[in-house]
């Protein structure tokens, strides 16, 4: 079956070259929300995955070949589409009105995808999950805790999805305006009742892309 036709007057381009030297070209809406683009936080997660705490082909390290990896609010899919590149058999969700545009970013970029995978799937947070079932080894998710009303659901998500060996892979610029710090602490103090946050010092992530601004923290449940 043919792959539909692009209208690509509808997007524009944002190119994130890998360490191999490959570029994923991630398709941005020209009219949309929050998903339609590549936030920041999203390049500098999707970097981290590339350093050698994960992925070391001098010394063939891989923490990515063959594991399950489920992306929450993956927008473009930049994050989880770097992930596959790396091995990872990754499941990009988001809400139905963005899979048009995670379905042409995974088109776009499938070449780059060797002994990986990659689909899309619809979740909205707080929604049964039993669809993404058993839990993955990593949750990874950038840029998503800044609207009040979902950050209950997020963390129920985290919690139903979730194993006692899945690591959440957790990226987030920090915003001080308006209710942003608000929104924040809620979010962590709901996390902390049944997680663990570790976060990640700048020089673990890659030298270029990060920031002061914008934290990782890997996550965890509590025994």
């Amino acid at each position: 079956m043919a792959a539909p036709e692009i209208d690509n007057s509808k997007y524009f381009v944002r190119e994130i070259e890998k360490n191999d030297g490959c570029v994923l070209r991630m398709k941005q809406c020209y009219i949309g929300d929050v998903g339609c683009v590549v936030w920041d936080a999203a390049i500098v997660l999707a970097k981290y995955l590339e350093t050698k705490t994960f992925y070391d082909p001098s010394t063939g390290v891989n923490m990515w070949c063959g594991r399950t990896v489920v992306e929450l609010g993956a927008g473009t899919g930049v994050v989880g589409l770097m992930a596959a590149t790396l091995g990872a058999h990754v499941i990009v969700t988001d809400l139905e009105d963005l899979q048009s545009l995670l379905n042409v970013n995974i088109q776009e970029n499938q070449t780059l995808i060797q002994s990986g995978s990659i689909s899309a799937k619809v979740l909205k947070w707080g929604d049964d999950v039993s669809e993404l079932s058993p839990p993955p080894h990593y949750i990874i998710m950038a840029d998503c805790i800044y609207y009040e009303q979902s950050i209950g659901p997020l963390v129920e998500t985290l919690k139903q999805l979730s194993g006692p060996e899945t690591s959440i892979i957790c990226c987030y610029e920090q915003r001080t305006e308006g209710v942003n710090p608000e929104v924040e602490n809620k979010f962590f103090e709901l996390l902390q009742r049944n997680f663990i946050c570790e976060t990640i010092p700048s020089d673990k992530q890659d030298p270029e892309f990060s920031s002061p601004d914008i934290h990782i923290l890997h996550i965890r449940r509590k025994d």
